[in-house]
């Protein structure tokens, strides 16, 4: 018994020099400085959610890693992030992929229509069934976590009722497949960024927008738009991506606390007070004047499941042009959205 008690000791005594050891190698670190860049303005959630992220690490790498957060495009154009971190202009960048269509096929899936029902079990589903396929797509930047925004839909100057209203429409897509639906359903589409939206709808320069509901207040977009409709059409797929070479030199201490700020519990707890901004909006827009908010008949959401199936060939054929199985690819994402009971 004696031994046992000795044994147990010396155990406990290597683990406590073993934590003891942690801090005294972060604090022998070098200090380094991050830069994060988002695209969104302050006073959007993200904002405080990336905040809290980087206080967090700098806690945990005892004040080793320090960061500074630059919102609003300050360090560059929201199409522009995954370049961004990729050449070290930012650190770490919020990158929507489908800003540019074509270039990151697999992740894309996340965006076909009627699939997430769900922003926080959605991104829980997304940053892990997609963690495999960064390795594959971005490759050029160190990968951190993936998420996704609550379900958004039209916002409009006229009523969008049927995929047959759209033809002759302007419209603002969301990401690349929101797009190639406006395309298939004769629309035209008007790029611009979040930031650019109202200017574009106010000018005349498109005559719709797909958004979530709490960005429309957000950005000011509910004083020049009038009719919203209530429908799940789609989500848009984020990521939050690391210049690579600022990964590599990081010390071997430091690079587990980022590894431990870069999963897919740090994705949901980034993705959640977004997700209830975003709900909240839409009993906003209901209360203000001249506003309508409409739902769809079970009729008209048929139609509208219908028009969207061709966009899921169309990304099979895309995924396949860089190697992937699509089948496989989307069997594998509806199974970890079915788990998490965010599958439309």
């Amino acid at each position: 018994m004696a031994r046992g008690y000795i044994g147990l000791g010396v155990a406990l005594g290597l683990a406590a020099s073993a934590a003891a050891l942690a801090p005294a190698a972060l604090a022998q670190d070098k200090a380094v400085q991050l830069k994060l860049s988002h695209w969104v303005p302050p006073a959007h959630p993200l904002q405080p959610a990336l905040q809290a992220w980087a206080a967090d690490i700098e806690k945990a790498s005892t004040g080793t890693i320090k960061s500074t957060v630059f919102p609003s495009e300050q360090l560059g154009k929201a199409f522009d992030h995954y370049d961004m971190a990729r050449d070290g202009i930012a650190d770490f960048a919020y990158v929507n992929p489908g800003y540019q269509p074509g270039r990151f096929p697999i992740i894309a899936a996340g965006e076909l229509p009627f699939l997430i029902a769900d922003a926080k079990g959605g991104s829980a589903a997304l940053d892990a069934w997609y963690r495999k396929y960064a390795a594959i797509e971005m490759k050029d930047v160190h990968f951190c976590l993936a998420f996704v925004h609550d379900p958004g839909t039209f916002h409009s100057h006229k009523k969008i009722l049927l995929p047959s209203d759209l033809k002759g429409l302007k419209v603002r897509p969301a990401n690349a497949t929101i797009g190639q639906f406006m395309t298939l359903l004769g629309a035209t589409n008007v790029q611009a960024s979040a930031p650019e939206a109202r200017d574009v709808l106010s000018r005349g320069v498109a005559d719709a927008i797909t958004f979530p509901w709490g960005s429309i207040v957000l950005f000011g977009i509910d004083k020049v738009v009038n009719f919203h409709m209530d429908a799940a059409l789609y989500v848009t797929t984020f990521v939050w991506v690391m210049n690579q070479e600022k990964y590599n030199g990081l010390s071997a201490a430091q690079k587990k606390v980022i590894d431990d700020h870069c999963t897919t519990e740090w994705a949901v707890k980034i993705a959640a007070p977004w997700a209830d901004f975003e709900a909240d909006g839409k009993p906003k827009i209901k209360a203000e004047a001249g506003h309508e908010v409409y739902p769809l008949t079970p009729a008209q959401l048929e139609e509208w499941r219908k028009a969207a199936e061709p966009l899921q060939a169309k990304w099979a054929e895309n995924a396949r042009k860089v190697g992937a199985d699509p089948d496989k690819v989307l069997a594998e994402l509806k199974d970890a959205l079915k788990k998490q009971n965010a599958l439309y």
